[in-house]
């Protein structure tokens, strides 16, 4: 078996799941975002953002993003949200603190599940964008960690302001 190795993660043990040793590889698990104008399904991504995953997951596991808002929507680019101040400079990731790229050669395109950052590349927390359209000019630049798989017609009617009524584990599964 694959050593156990640990990413500063699971405030409890420090460790954090990873692909081919705590998810069976090409595991994809999904989540439901419910908003304001519908719900938005997501695939998420293990292999390539464990870490990312992980977050997310934990997130959802306490209802962190329920009450939310979309704080930023760029008209034929990204919808924002995630942020408990509402204004885009809120938000940390499930442990306190920050999270480490995790970049991959997978291209943002219609629906990525991304995760917005400052100048700093290692900054991302608990806010989560998804873009309206391939955006090249993100690749390699931003975490991608899931796509949209369902609900493309809510996530062109989401505005400024709508929120996030809930979100979960589309199988009832959270985190491992």
């Amino acid at each position: 078996p694959a050593p156990r190795v640990s990413v500063e993660a699971n405030e409890e043990t420090g460790y954090v799941p990873l692909p081919g040793v705590d998810y069976e590889p090409g595991t994809r698990p999904r989540v439901v975002v419910e908003t304001s104008r519908g719900a938005l399904v997501f695939e998420l991504f293990t292999d390539d953002a464990p870490v990312h995953v992980y977050n997310f997951l934990e997130l959802v596991k306490r209802h962190f993003y329920d009450g939310t808002t979309f704080h930023r929507v760029v008209p034929d680019f990204v919808v924002q949200g995630g942020d408990p101040r509402g204004d885009g400079n809120g938000g940390s990731a499930w442990r306190g603190g920050s999270l480490r790229a995790e970049f991959t050669p997978r291209k943002f395109v219609r629906g990525s599940l991304g995760m917005p950052r400052n100048d700093d590349p290692d900054s991302g927390g608990s806010q989560i964008f998804v873009c309206h359209r391939e955006t090249p000019h993100l690749d390699g630049r931003y975490t991608l960690f899931g796509q949209l798989v369902d609900g493309f017609d809510v996530l062109d009617r989401i505005e400024v302001g709508d929120l996030i009524v809930s979100a979960r584990p589309a199988d009832g599964a959270a985190s491992r």
